[in-house]
């Protein structure tokens, strides 16, 4: 009986691989506006972009408060045009940001939607690890027939039931929100 060929490189180092995998072809498979928003988020979520507002926050207000000698306000207090602008900085920082979230859900969905694969695969292997040290208790003469929690555990795990239970659940939390 040969084994298996396994890889020399350890399971978590592959997994890594796999992850940091799926994560470069989301980023490669970004539309230009996407890479805008990743960029303006990255660029904007910044102490460089913080800094620069508050110096140009400052200096249009000493500006158009009179206390810049030789410099005529154009904006007089309550700064009306300053307002509109942040207002406008803002709405589209926000958008740009959703974008960028919006973009990093779904990557964040397809590496939840890999553990759960993984976490089936890895049921499956154990329950049938488990049938297989029952069997070998029995041969040993270990009788496990009594034993309900391993033969709950030898059953494989019924993954539709689960699925139903959540959606039961995920209905009931929408009933509980809706008024």
């Amino acid at each position: 009986m040969s084994k298996p060929a396994r890889s020399s490189v350890p399971a978590k180092a592959r997994s890594h691989h796999v992850i940091q995998a799926l994560k470069a072809r989301a980023d490669a498979e970004r539309t230009p506006g996407q890479r805008l928003a990743d960029w303006m988020s990255d660029a904007f979520g910044s102490n460089a972009f913080l800094l620069i507002n508050a110096i140009c926050f400052a200096a249009w207000s000493a500006w158009n408060a009179g206390v810049i000698p030789g410099l005529e306000p154009f904006d007089p207090f309550p700064f009306g045009l300053l307002t509109m602008i942040v207002s406008l900085e803002a709405i589209l920082l926000s958008i740009f940001v959703l974008i960028a979230q919006n973009r990093s859900e779904r990557v964040d969905q397809l590496r939840q939607e890999i553990d759960l694969q993984i976490n089936l695969i890895a049921e499956s292997e154990l329950t049938k690890l488990l049938a297989l040290v029952a069997r070998i208790a029995e041969k040993q003469g270990i009788d496990v027939a009594g034993d309900s929690e391993l033969q709950d555990m030898l059953s494989p795990t019924n993954v539709e039931n689960i699925e139903h239970v959540l959606q039961r659940q995920i209905a009931n939390l929408k009933a509980d929100n809706a008024i």
